[in-house]
């Protein structure tokens, strides 16, 4: 099965046998629990063509990752809007706002036009804020310990910092049949200080044949707007550290724990299922990097994307 074909088949499984359950964001899910995918990377570069999806935003949001930030300055910076919804969380709970109630933002914005109104006022004057007022930005664009913290700055019982992800790739260059190239960003310590805890919780690298392979484990998977930019950051990964490393690129396995679609984008999925996939892209990499942690967009291309248009569907917060 061809790589997209096997995430519309995911949808369609959800769809046909996934049970009802109620979630953290009163939404409504449709839920199954443990699936598999498989993407060979050698065949294209696994970004949906059956809707368009931003190949800028998941890039960006993986430097982010790689750089250890986790305040949202960095991604605005780059027009990227992904984490915005938790970090205004955390500012409209605070004691400093003193807007218009914004409880509940995300299924209001839904249901209320005038409070989408109010909502999108006070989401602009947040991010003009976060950009233009570093003090701000450290009080109310951090998300806590998230991603990039737990993989390049894990924090020890003895005060001490682990690079994970750095350890990982010397490790590869190093002793490539190693079965220890783990990163984990489940750190059950600082999990109750996260805006979310970690989605994609730990991912494994194997090398064989000249190739690496990547295996992420994701305990939680929104499948319309969250999987196929997963899917995507860990190819782009997977691509960056063979780069660095000198090795072609194998497979890139992504299985899933509760995977879910919310009751509210059920017509967008309707609408993406009529669509017939197209061919994948080709990524291309800056031959004259080659850290994975000096790359910038400009140094990726990706080369015949040619997607069928955009769906937009509300994010649950």
């Amino acid at each position: 099965m061809s790589s997209e074909n096997q995430y519309l088949q995911l949808l369609r499984d959800v769809l046909k046998n996934g049970v009802r359950k109620e979630d953290r964001t009163g939404t409504g899910t449709i839920s199954t629990f443990g699936y598999q995918m498989r993407f060979p990377l050698s065949e294209g570069f696994p970004l949906l063509t059956t809707k368009r999806v931003s190949f800028k935003m998941i890039a960006s949001e993986l430097f982010w990752f790689m750089r250890g930030d986790t305040n949202i300055r960095y991604l605005l910076q780059n027009n990227n809007n992904i984490w915005n919804e938790w970090a205004f969380k955390r500012w409209v709970e605070s004691s400093e706002y003193s807007g218009p109630d914004m409880t509940d933002f995300g299924l209001r914005s839904q249901r209320d036009e005038t409070f989408a109104e109010a909502y999108k006022l006070e989401m602009a004057a947040f991010k003009s804020k976060i950009l233009e007022d570093e003090s701000f930005a450290e009080r109310y664009g951090e998300l806590g310990d998230v991603y990039g913290k737990q993989w390049r700055a894990w924090k020890t019982a003895r005060g001490e910092t682990i690079d994970q992800l750095g350890d990982v790739i010397r490790t590869i260059k190093s002793n490539p049949d190693s079965r220890r190239l783990i990163v984990s960003a489940w750190n059950p310590e600082d999990v109750p200080t996260m805006a979310l805890p970690p989605c994609h919780t730990m991912f494994q690298f194997y090398v064989a044949e000249g190739k690496l392979s990547c295996q992420l484990y994701q305990r939680s998977g929104d499948i319309f707007l969250g999987i196929p930019f997963n899917i995507a950051s860990y190819a782009l990964l997977t691509h960056l550290v063979a780069h660095e490393c000198g090795l072609e690129v194998g497979d890139f396995v992504h299985t899933l724990g509760d995977a879910h679609i919310y009751s509210n984008h059920l017509e967008q999925i309707e609408a993406q299922l009529s669509r017939e996939p197209k061919a994948l892209p080709i990524l291309r990499i800056n031959p004259d990097k080659c850290s994975v942690f000096q790359f910038e967009l400009s140094d990726l291309l990706l080369e015949g994307y040619d997607p069928h248009p955009a769906i937009k569907a509300p994010v649950a917060v």
